[in-house]
């Protein structure tokens, strides 16, 4: 099982999804006008403003909040010094670009998912890929497909391989039992998803914030620590992006096409743009236009990508340690520790590591819970909360390698739906962002509320 999981999952990553991912962001890219360039500015602005109007759960800020929990994780930390070592530096120019093209996509997935989303028996706001593909594609079943690969994505890379790696993160460097961890994560993780999305978005506010400042002031030490080095770092990025990397120290070396693929497959790790997964979220957002929580989601990307791992890479680069022949966390720690004192660049990694993992449980459960709610109801989500607290428990103690090839396939099986989605329902997304603009020119749409 575990092989014929490993191989499926190596076939659906292969090239032609990569291709798809980013052909899908560089086309919406052309067809709104380079959004992400033109409106990054009022989108962070309408970030940190309150909407007054509108219906929704939660406020703009804990919408991306909440989305930020789930993608600032391992893939900012490992993910990004595995492209190195295997594509080179020039991977992380790819990354880039990975990023700026995904912030289109994060955004017409945002805007999709307000413009479908409906009210529960609950009360409650449901949205995402399952009710565009449904009600704006008119296609049941292609929601339902992705509503499946959601639900079972979540339990593993949302729920088990996190738990299962804040566990082995905290035996490492605290020596703590997987069984004891277990536990408290269970209890943490019980008392903040059994209150639902409103206290999701609330401890996401306050938790996610801190978590990445910290992160933050970590590699800006060490980049201004190796400040002389910075500038030759910077320009080995621009350099091997378009060469490849000739083996050095105990790098390999990697071809150009190496340098391509992971920098791209590393990004969309990273940010998930086209995955389906924020817009999930996204659709709670207290709005009265969905092209405002668009332009919300769509900084999301840029933070998680432009920001964060390009933090990583600097810190990489300009350290030297990309060469040293580690990889992983591993090689993320190697480089902190060499900007920072004492066993602070292991702690300042190590914790982010259980941070990170712990705020992605949280997010992760809102994702497959709505993708439950589409299938079944509902009647049956707290069934679903209290199951998701238990498979939290036994992440924690057993680490299975099945999990993670499932989950890998799973999440290349959400993104071929909602790519169809996005694809086909380009042409309205096109026509009503134009509208938009025109109404918030006009002021016939308020700025900020």
């Amino acid at each position: 099982m575990n092989s014929l999981f490993a191989g499926f999952a190596k076939l659906m990553w292969g090239p032609w999804l990569l291709i798809l991912l980013l052909g899908t962001g560089v086309w919406l890219s052309i067809c709104l006008r380079g959004i992400q360039i033109r409106n990054l500015t009022y989108a962070f602005r309408l970030t940190f403003s309150k909407e007054r109007g509108g219906e929704g759960d939660i406020s703009h800020f804990g919408s991306l909040m909440t989305a930020l929990a789930a993608t600032v994780g391992m893939g900012n930390i490992a993910g990004v010094s595995t492209a190195v070592v295997l594509g080179g530096p020039g991977a992380i120019f790819w990354m880039w670009i990975t990023g700026l093209v995904g912030m289109a996509t994060k955004y017409s997935e945002g805007f999709l998912a307000v413009k479908y989303r409906y009210v529960n028996e609950y009360g409650e706001i449901s949205g995402g890929p399952m009710y565009y593909l449904e009600h704006g594609l008119g296609q049941k079943w292609l929601g339902s497909c992705f509503a499946i690969f959601g639900a079972l994505a979540a339990f593993g890379i949302g729920n088990m391989i996190q738990s299962n790696t804040t566990a082995r993160a905290l035996s490492v460097t605290l020596g703590t039992s997987n069984f004891l961890v277990g536990v408290v994560l269970a209890l943490l993780t019980g008392m903040v998803v059994i209150g639902g999305i409103k206290r999701i978005a609330d401890v996401a506010s306050y938790f996610v914030p801190i978590m990445v400042l910290i992160y933050f002031i970590g590699a800006t030490i060490v980049i201004l620590n190796n400040l002389s080095h910075l500038g030759s770092g910077i320009i080995l990025i621009f350099e091997h992006a378009f060469t490849g990397t000739a083996a050095t120290g105990g790098f390999v070396g990697a071809t150009l096409a190496q340098t391509i693929r992971f920098g791209v497959a590393r990004g969309l790790f990273s940010n998930e743009s086209g995955m389906g997964s924020a817009p999930i979220v996204a659709a709670a957002a207290r709005t009265n236009h969905p092209g405002k929580q668009a332009l919300v989601s769509m900084t999301g990307t840029f933070l998680d990508t432009l920001i964060i791992c390009s933090l990583t890479a600097l810190a990489l680069s300009s350290s030297g340690v990309w060469i040293s022949g580690e990889t992983g966390v591993a090689l993320t720690i190697q480089a902190f520790s060499s900007g920072l004192p004492g066993q602070w660049g292991n702690i300042i990694v190590s914790s982010s590591a259980v941070t990170f993992g712990f705020s992605s449980i949280l997010a992760w459960e809102y994702y497959g819970e709505k993708c439950f709610e589409y299938l079944f109801k509902e009647k049956w989500i707290g069934l679903y909360r209290y199951a998701w607290v238990l498979f939290v428990f036994m992440g924690a103690l057993f680490e299975l390698e099945i999990v993670w090839n499932i989950s890998d396939a799973m999440n290349a099986l959400m993104a071929v739906p909602n790519l169809i989605g996005l694809l086909l329902l380009s042409k309205i997304l096109t026509r009503e962002t134009q509208a938009f603009k025109e109404g918030i020119n006009k002021g016939t749409i308020n700025k900020f509320d």
